[in-house]
């Protein structure tokens, strides 16, 4: 999945990198990378608003516009030098509320459809194992941190191993949604996102074993 989302994700990242460039030149250097994060993320209330009132083709336009973001405050915040742990925590933090939203709207358009039990159910798991697959890197990373004291963010970039990254589930919501195939998407992010969930525990749980040896 993976493998087939680099290539764009590349273009993206060479595309947002000009208009980065763009938008930090009209702004005078005053379009923080925080700023991009939280807008993007606001932009997500009306979005979930949109899917629970059955716009769906709306909803994976303006998804995928906003997506765009997620590369923008990366490239803002390269070019303006302003790395910092507190974007990377405002990054990582926005994105699992992006999708938090996102099935706010799925959950009140299924219940409204008159979907039946066992989707919402796979609904509700689906969230928690995307909720899951990020709390695994994330404790994983502080982890091996306390251990080894690294402070580089690349070097425990290993642990977002797995089938289903943040971009995957991100692509397969926008699919689901432009073609109205809500159900299959829903079980084909739990299915993929369960097997990333368990590859992430193996491969963590490896990592710290050699790390303590």
């Amino acid at each position: 999945m993976n493998s087939l989302i680099d290539p764009i994700r590349n273009v993206v990242k060479r595309f947002m990198r000009g208009v980065a460039k763009l938008l930090n030149t009209l702004s005078g250097g005053k379009l923080t990378p925080n700023t991009v994060t939280l807008f993007a993320l606001t932009m997500h209330i009306p979005i979930a608003l949109i899917i629970a009132s059955g716009k769906n083709e709306l909803a994976a336009v303006l998804l995928i516009v906003f997506a765009l973001f997620d590369a923008l405050d990366g490239e803002l915040a390269r070019l303006q030098k302003k790395n910092s742990a507190t974007g990377m925590f405002i990054d990582s933090s926005t994105d699992r509320m992006k999708e938090i939203l996102i099935y706010c709207g799925l959950t009140s358009l299924l219940v409204t459809s008159g979907a039946s039990k066992t989707l919402l159910i796979v609904l509700t798991a689906t969230l928690g194992v995307s909720v899951l697959t990020s709390y695994l890197n994330a404790w994983g990373e502080l982890v091996l941190a306390n251990f080894t004291r690294a402070k580089d963010h690349q070097v425990n970039k290993t642990f977002r191993s797995g089938l289903l990254s943040f971009d995957a589930r991100m692509f397969l919501l926008v699919v689901g949604l432009a073609s109205n195939r809500i159900s299959i998407m829903l079980w084909a992010i739990l299915i993929l996102g369960s097997i990333t969930v368990l590859q992430r525990f193996l491969n963590i749980t490896k990592t710290l074993r050699n790390v303590q040896s």
